[in-house]
């Protein structure tokens, strides 16, 4: 087994809360590192090069267009881009013909948002729109004319560069994000499972808040996980890497359906839990498997390429947990014992889909081994 580095050791000292703001951090570090670049970048770029004068809205675009999140930078430069040419032109025929004021900037408001919504349905457009033309309308620079909305161009232009020139490893948030999510649904399991031999339906019941609370969790995986696709198509550095995001990507949705079967299983057993009903022992075992799945899968998602374990040794670990699952073990149990078990069985079909089989070749393995 390797050994933990030591920031890794220091960081599992620190308190839940304190070790998810670092992670948060350290995580953003690079997009963080590639707004500053692009902000000066576009400046100077728009000062240098194209004369213009204070133009504020090169290092805007730029930031906005990258941001902190991976996903949809091009929509997100092609929105502000746009949402900032409407805004601009507005502002300007305002400005000209009746001058600046209250009243021109509560109109070019309206005006501009109302373009943009008719235009398109992003969040970006309408926002941009309205706030380049307060900002033409309440600031208007003599001479200005429509280099706003070029030095916005710029800014965009240069946020999608620097993704291609200093892009973040399109791989890595994604996998952290999804094995982060493994290694809860892998601590629950063996909660769950000790909360059932202690008969402590207040612990499931806890176990059934932690899981639940992977919502968020999983709507980023999703989103890095669009966003490492879309840096693996702008970036030629990691255009080798695609076919290997792509499995990583594809991973999305047997995860989420894996929280939700898991979901279910923990409601279920509490709920026998509660009513006094007995759990059956395999049932119990099965459960504590799933947590060896899980762990399975989790140095799977972390594994480097080419390295170990790979698909083929989380698949062998979780068909020994199918085989385990036979109808057998509630042959003569009640009729929630036997739903528990085809929850079980479902899950196991997410976690061999997790490993790279399709859902035809897991549900075969599922039923080969009945």
């Amino acid at each position: 087994m390797r050994a933990r580095a030591p920031g890794s050791r220091l960081l599992r000292r620190l308190p839940p809360t304190m070790r998810a703001r670092v992670r948060r951090l350290l995580n953003a570090v690079v997009p963080i590192l590639q707004c500053c670049v692009a902000a000066a970048l576009s400046w100077w770029l728009a000062t240098t090069v194209f004369g213009h004068r204070a133009p504020f809205f090169a290092p805007i675009a730029a930031i906005i267009s990258l941001g902190l999140s991976l996903s949809k930078r091009w929509r997100r430069s092609l929105e502000l881009v746009g949402g900032v040419t409407i805004g601009v032109l507005i502002g300007d025929l305002l400005v000209r013909y009746f001058g600046s004021g209250a009243w021109q900037i509560a109109v070019a408001v309206a005006v501009a948002m109302s373009v943009a919504v008719f235009v398109d349905d992003g969040p970006i457009i309408p926002m941009q729109a309205a706030s380049s033309a307060v900002l033409v309308v309440a600031v208007p620079i003599v001479g200005a004319g429509f280099t706003r909305a070029v030095d916005a161009l710029i800014g965009g232009v240069v946020g999608v560069l620097i993704v291609a020139i200093l892009p973040t490893n399109p791989a890595h948030r994604a996998r952290l994000d999804a094995a982060r999510i493994l290694a809860t649904m892998r601590d629950t399991c063996h909660r769950l499972a000790d909360a059932v031999r202690a008969g402590d339906d207040i612990s499931a019941g806890a176990v059934y808040d932690e899981i639940y609370g992977l919502r968020g969790a999983l709507d980023t995986m999703r989103a890095d996980m669009r966003g490492g696709r879309e840096v693996s198509v702008i970036s030629p550095l990691y255009w080798s890497s695609r076919a290997r995001i792509a499995r990583i990507a594809s991973t999305a949705e047997p995860i989420d359906g894996a929280v939700r079967n898991l979901l279910v299983l923990v409601r279920r057993v509490n709920g026998m839990l509660t009513r006094g009903e007995q759990v059956p022992d395999g049932i119990v075992d099965l459960i504590d498997q799933l947590a060896d799945g899980y762990e399975i899968l989790r140095a799977y998602m972390l594994a480097p390429p080419d390295g170990e374990p790979d698909a083929a040794d989380a698949a062998r670990v979780l068909r020994g947990i199918v085989r385990q699952a036979k109808p057998e073990l509630v042959a003569d149990g009640e009729l929630t014992a036997v739903s528990t078990l085809a929850q079980i069985r479902s899950q196991l079909v997410d976690m061999l889909m997790i490993a790279g089989l399709s859902r035809t070749s897991a549900v075969a393995q599922l039923h080969s081994r009945s």
